[in-house]
């Protein structure tokens, strides 16, 4: 996701030899959330790499052929979890995680323009500079925080909304804060419009969290800091989860799973190394 709490520029893409194929670019930035580099794992990814270069979906005009192509998606969602066991530590996400993917629909998401491309696993434009991240991530992250039916959560970073649309469907409550005032109002708007009503936005700073509807079970942020900030870990209950990327800016970060125990003491652990755009506020 993005600076201080927006869309994200999440994506995959695969290095080796030290050359990297199918990055994008903002700003100088690499849009890129996962950064394989190592143990060959490029190699497998050669031939889909080619594919996705130089493929170009027809523009989709149904329900049903939306949903061929999220079953699609899926699939390659699958392909890539088992390409990157190594560093998940699992061969497969959460059934429920994955339900899930397969059933919102991501291309009202995106700008017109973009929908012939929504379900393609990639990141894509939404405007304001931002952008959607790409599905494999937003599996992986949410598979990452566990989220439970009667769980109340926070995102920072709503972006067009997609993935707090994930989240309301897992949550009993999900919390959302976009510091980009366009980007707020258009997920507000959407997410109301198709049924979220779980799930509140806010326009502001992410890097403070929502101190009026803390604690939280779990917190997701979609945008690197520097170092795990001090709010968003006071808001996270006691046995609860938070995954951001942590590193520093226009460097490569690493997707950090953050865990609370019992006794609030804190645990982290490193999953994957990735590559997404700075927190960015006041702080």
């Amino acid at each position: 996701m993005n600076s201080n709490g927006r869309a994200d520029e999440a994506r995959l893409f695969i290095s080796w030899d030290r050359h990297s194929y199918g990055r994008g670019t903002r700003n100088g930035l690499h849009g890129a959330d996962m950064d394989v580099r190592t143990r060959g794992l490029g190699k497998r990814f050669l031939p889909a790499l080619l594919v996705f270069a130089i493929s170009s979906p027809a523009l989709a005009t149904t329900e049903d052929e939306y949903r061929a192509r999220r079953e699609s998606l899926m699939r390659e969602i699958e392909f890539d979890v088992r390409a990157t066991s190594e560093y998940i530590g699992r061969q497969a996400l959460d059934k429920r995680v994955m339900e899930i993917m397969a059933r919102v629909p991501r291309h009202e998401f995106v700008p017109q323009s973009q929908r012939p491309y929504a379900y393609q696993n990639r990141p894509l434009p939404i405007g304001y500079g931002q952008t959607i991240s790409q599905p494999y991530i937003v599996a992986l992250m949410t598979d990452l925080l566990k989220v439970g039916k009667d769980d109340v959560v926070l995102e920072v970073g709503t972006g067009s909304g997609y993935q707090a649309a994930i989240l309301g469907e897992l949550a009993k409550k999900a919390y959302t804060i976009e510091i980009v005032p366009e980007l707020a109002k258009g997920a507000t708007e959407r997410l109301k419009r198709l049924g979220y009503t779980n799930v509140t936005t806010r326009t502001g700073d992410g890097y403070y969290g929502w101190k009026e509807a803390e604690p939280f079970d779990g917190i997701m942020v979609t945008a690197a800091a520097s170092q795990i900030p001090p709010p968003l870990v006071k808001q996270l209950k006691p046995g609860g989860r938070m995954v951001i990327p942590v590193g520093s800016p226009f460097l490569t970060q690493h997707l950090m799973l953050v865990e609370k125990d019992a006794k609030g003491q804190i645990k982290t652990r490193q999953i994957l190394p990735v590559r997404f755009v700075p927190l960015t506020g006041k702080h």
